[in-house]
């Protein structure tokens, strides 16, 4: 997956020092001291040049833990039950460690406090996480394993909400086989209903 860029292209340089920052800092001082100002000093640079890349803190650390703006087309395994397996295995990859353990409380509060954060993650992330998904769907479709796409934000709701559920509100432990190998089969199973 591509996605046009208007502008200078970015320095990955830059890129990986914020990332880095941001990581460090919400191990030693949390989401809350983790400031614009401290990211900026810790990566080395100045802040006109994050808030060229990043519009808001929460964007930028959603981007540095979570995952960017830039998402690998999904991993085709040749069938829907694992392809949504290897998406929930993507999912828990990039929502379980401690610096999203340590941002997730004050990121969430901040896109509830402010519109203009959510919309703007909303452009940036959730479009490309429904674009991934579709890509499944589809594939899915083409392979006969589905008779018709079910709607994208109800799939992405189930995956992610069901991996977020696990990892941040329940706490369970993950099983040894990791969440791809329990909540795939009701998932697959819940997304075959919908494609019908």
């Amino acid at each position: 997956m591509t996605h046009n860029r208007r502008g200078r292209p970015r320095e990955q340089g830059i890129d990986a020092a914020v990332r880095a920052a941001v990581n460090e800092l919400l191990e030693e001082v949390g989401y809350q001291r983790c400031t614009v100002d401290a990211i900026a000093a810790r990566a080395g640079v100045g802040k006109a040049a994050l808030y060229r890349r990043w519009k808001s803190k929460a964007e930028l650390v959603f981007a540095a833990v979570v995952h960017d703006d830039a998402i690998a087309a999904p991993h085709d395994t040749g069938t829907l039950r694992g392809d949504v397996a290897s998406v929930l295995a993507d999912i828990q990859s990039a929502l379980d460690g401690p610096q999203v353990r340590n941002a997730l409380p004050g990121l969430l509060a901040d896109l509830r406090a402010e519109d203009g954060p959510t919309a703007r993650l909303g452009e940036l992330f959730l479009i490309r996480e429904r674009a991934y998904l579709a890509e499944v769907l589809d594939r899915a479709i083409a392979r006969g394993e589905l008779a018709r796409r079910p709607e994208v934000p109800v799939v992405h709701a189930m995956l992610l909400g069901s991996v977020f559920a696990w990892l941040h509100l329940l706490r369970e432990a993950v099983p040894p086989g990791g969440l791809a190998d329990a909540l795939a089969p009701g998932l697959y199973g819940a997304i075959i209903e919908l494609g019908r």
